[in-house]
């Protein structure tokens, strides 16, 4: 599995529930249509309330840690080569505008390592 994680802002004004409702029943089939790559997609919003911060840490500057999954390197590469394509990368660009700050997003692909506790 090939994996990477998005940490995303909400666009300013937009209500907790707002910016849920939006991602989740109109972005996430979006994106579904459009990159067909992705075989994995999880959406973590951030709850401020009861959080552990360290006093020295930087601010919080998102409120969705996203994590999508692809089959392998071709996978994700396939769809980057999609997302890069005006007509497709347009679309996702301009509906991350009705609901994301996108001058706080960060995508990083990372390698995934899972304990089992059973």
């Amino acid at each position: 599995m090939h994996k990477s994680i998005a940490l995303l802002k909400c666009k300013p004004g937009l209500s907790r529930e707002a910016f849920i409702d939006y991602y989740e029943n109109r972005h996430v089939p979006l994106i579904r249509s459009l990159l067909p790559q992705i075989c994995g997609y999880r959406r973590n919003f951030i709850w401020p309330e009861g959080a552990y911060i360290n006093e020295a840490a930087a601010e919080r500057d998102f409120d969705v840690i996203t994590e999508i999954w692809f089959a392998d390197q071709a996978a994700y590469d396939a769809a980057m080569a999609l997302s890069a394509l005006p007509e497709i990368g347009g679309r996702i660009a301009e509906d991350e505008e009705n609901f994301l700050d996108r001058s706080h997003t960060r995508m990083f692909v990372v390698d995934e390592h899972i304990s089992d506790f059973s």
